[in-house]
């Protein structure tokens, strides 16, 4: 009876009865232009994205996928788009972002995010809503800081929002991926952005808990991921990493200018990156 209410309470409060519809405003031609810019921005400003070796995700051959993330920082965005581009090419992606940021970064709505108030009930219901509709197709995956706010990634318990354990009652044939993500600085002048995803859960099996249970299930899966991701970005080997996107090495202007001239009167070949500063 309660699903049964707040299936009700979803349909009155559906963004597609307000006028809107994630899917129908997503433009496919737009997001192919937008991933090589969010490209060009992230390699501009950072100096790599690196996932976990042991962390390439187990991309579903069929079926709705979610998604879901702790939320350390304004560059999640960018890497749910890189990293949605990189490991599932085959499927549209979706991101629920706060309302009013939607209003002022209007683009993003035709590139796959929808507006939603999460502090509300009627924002969690324009929520499910949203998500209903994109997990009713098999080649759609839904992204989502499941914490709903920005929170350090050694930060514990996560607090997860209980919605993303409530969208598998709408969609159980789902796979459910936990995403950790943690940034860092190593030896280059730009920041490090690491990511890796864990073991994928199946929505079906989910079901078999307790709405509490099963939020609980999602936030420990999250945690140990992201324990095993820390542990691993602390040890600075990039041995135990993948670059996905590099950007430029060393610092830039005047001193590498200086480096790369006294590598010349060397004869040596100009290494910019901080370890290649003594060749």
């Amino acid at each position: 009876m309660r699903q049964e209410s707040d299936q009700a309470e979803t349909e009155r409060s559906s963004p597609r009865h307000a006028g809107g519809s994630a899917v129908a405003r997503r433009s496919a031609l737009l997001h192919r232009f937008v991933v090589p810019t969010f490209r060009r921005y992230f390699t501009r400003h950072m100096n790599a994205l690196r996932i976990a070796s042991w962390g390439i995700p187990a991309v579903p051959q069929q079926g709705p996928v979610i998604v879901y993330s702790n939320h350390p920082a304004w560059w999640d965005a960018a890497v749910y788009i890189l990293a949605a581009d990189h490991f599932f090419p085959a499927y549209e992606s979706y991101a629920p972002i706060d309302a009013a940021m939607l209003k002022q970064y209007g683009i993003f709505g035709r590139i796959g995010a929808f507006g939603v108030d999460l502090e509300s009930p009627r924002g969690a219901a324009n929520f499910l809503s949203a998500g209903s509709e994109i997990l009713s197709a098999r080649n759609r995956a839904l992204w989502i800081t499941a914490q709903g706010r920005f929170g350090d990634a050694r930060e514990r318990p996560l607090g997860l929002k209980p919605g993303v354990a409530r969208l598998v009652e709408r969609a159980p044939g789902c796979t459910i991926l936990p995403l950790a993500i943690e940034y860092s600085f190593w030896l280059e002048r730009g920041a490090e952005a690491f990511m890796a995803f864990g073991e994928p859960l199946r929505g079906s099996e989910l079901l078999n808990l307790e709405r509490p249970a099963r939020l609980q299930k999602l936030e420990d899966e999250l945690t140990a991921t992201l324990d095993h991701l820390s542990a691993d970005v602390r040890s600075r080997d990039p041995a135990r990493f993948r670059a996905v996107l590099e950007g430029r090495a060393g610092v830039g202007g005047f001193y590498d200018g200086w480096r790369r001239m006294a590598a010349a009167l060397r004869g040596r070949s100009f290494d910019p990156s901080h370890e290649g500063r003594h060749s």
